[in-house]
């Protein structure tokens, strides 16, 4: 599903709501709309491995992956050991993560 369609979703979610007078169009916060998501609840990721050697993201959890690690690797996923998952850990660890702050 493409993001535009699951931002149409959520919104539709926060009228309805709006329309039966259970919520107040002052009250929508980015909370609000994150907890229509159909991720709503699940943690938003920490890191996020591409592997192919592709470098884009396909629509895949955009409003979710703000904040993410993104690492890229150019093995295909069959292809990809525990090794290799260790590496991008250490590779993670050595990165200063702001969340959106300058440095």
């Amino acid at each position: 599903m493409e993001v535009a369609q699951k931002f149409l979703i959520a919104l539709r979610k926060i009228g309805q709501k709006i329309r039966d007078r259970r919520l107040d169009p002052e009250q929508i916060t980015e909370q609000i709309l994150k907890t229509t998501f159909n991720t709503a609840g699940i943690p938003d990721p920490d890191l996020l491995i591409r592997t192919s050697g592709e470098q884009r993201m396909s629509n895949y959890l955009l409003w979710q992956m703000a904040y993410t690690e993104l690492l890229f690797v150019d093995k295909f996923w069959p292809e990809f050991t525990s090794e290799d998952f260790i590496e991008t850990l250490i590779t993670l660890s050595n990165r200063e993560r702001r969340f959106g702050t300058a440095a």
